[in-house]
């Protein structure tokens, strides 16, 4: 019997992987997520350079150092605090460019040769040329336009050392038998925080911001899975 190709094999395992994953929703809606998934945001270590901040004492003063602002209401600043991010993207980018490029390059080489004995003569001649060109065109046009304008309340996972916190979170709506996700995430400075607790996506340094879906009509607009393993395989 002969072994099938492990090409061949990848597809085919492929192929019940997904078919076992649609059995498994025919039928039924898309499963929501448990709550607290969207609170565990992946990160890189901090900087060595992000130093703690030396602790202040002030006695007898109803003063905190540790309050940003007296006068304001309390903010986000602990570690379970929920605060809202105001996300408001109208963003569009247009660019158009083109290049031409071109050479040519031509060598030729030729030599006679000669020679005479006892009466007889003869003579040989040689000539060579090679010739190459090169020719490059490329045109190519960016025309994108983004608009996005929606809140979402995250909670503030961790607090770096130096004051800044890191916030992480997610919402999930769904309609019929589509999900929409929607995941925030990224490091905020206490101070941009405004009194109603609430901050813009601009101010959130290493923003995270996803927005998509699941479900039936996801499924329906992307290729199948096959056709995937196919464009990815296909050397051409």
């Amino acid at each position: 019997m002969r072994a099938r190709p492990p090409v061949l094999a990848a597809m085919l395992a492929l192929g019940l992987g997904a078919c076992q994953s649609d059995l498994d929703r025919f039928g039924r809606p898309p499963v929501l997520t448990p709550i607290g998934t969207g609170l565990n945001a992946p990160r890189e270590p901090l900087p060595t350079s992000f130093g703690a901040l030396s602790p202040r004492h002030s006695y007898h003063s109803t003063w905190s150092p540790a309050s940003a602002a007296l006068y304001q209401d309390p903010r986000a600043h602990d570690v379970g605090d929920v605060i809202t991010v105001s996300i408001s993207i109208n963003d569009k980018a247009q660019f158009d460019n083109a290049s031409d490029r071109q050479r040519s390059q031509k060598s030729s080489l030729g030599f006679d040769f000669g020679y005479g004995v006892s009466g007889l003569k003869d003579s040989a001649t040689a000539d060579t040329g090679i010739r190459s060109g090169t020719e490059t065109k490329g045109q190519g046009s960016i025309d994108r336009k983004e608009s996005l304008s929606l809140s979402v309340a995250a909670v503030v996972t961790e607090v770096l050392p130096n004051g800044n916190v890191l916030i992480s979170g997610s919402q999930e709506v769904r309609v019929n038998n589509e999900v929409r996700v929607l995941e925030v995430a990224g490091i905020v400075r206490p101070r941009d925080i405004s009194r109603k607790n609430t901050i813009d996506y601009d101010k959130i340094a290493e923003a995270r911001i996803s927005y998509g879906g699941r479900g039936r009509l996801t499924d329906v607009q992307g290729p199948t899975l096959g056709q995937q393993v196919f464009e990815t395989l296909a050397p051409f």
